[in-house]
């Protein structure tokens, strides 16, 4: 099971947008989409954007970079 669940990780993405606004995500495939890219940027070989354990798997990483904020999913006027 994911922890944080995908609506925990929709709300934090969609935090900053403005009442009245779209929100950046609808849907868990966008989630899914930018987290996967954002692990195969860490499997390429950037450094993660938060404290990471040892031996914890990139999709995780990305998960948790997006949860703490650390990481932004840009809407596509951006």
């Amino acid at each position: 099971m994911l922890h944080p669940s995908y609506s925990d990780l929709i709300k934090v993405v969609n935090s900053e947008v403005e009442p009245g606004e779209s929100p950046v995500v609808n849907s868990r495939y966008s989630i899914v989409m930018a987290t996967s890219k954002r692990a195969r940027q860490i499997i390429a070989g950037e450094d993660p954007l938060v404290i990471a354990k040892a031996g914890k798997k990139p999709l995780s990483v990305a998960v948790d970079e997006l949860n703490q904020g650390a990481i932004k999913i840009l809407g596509d006027e951006e």
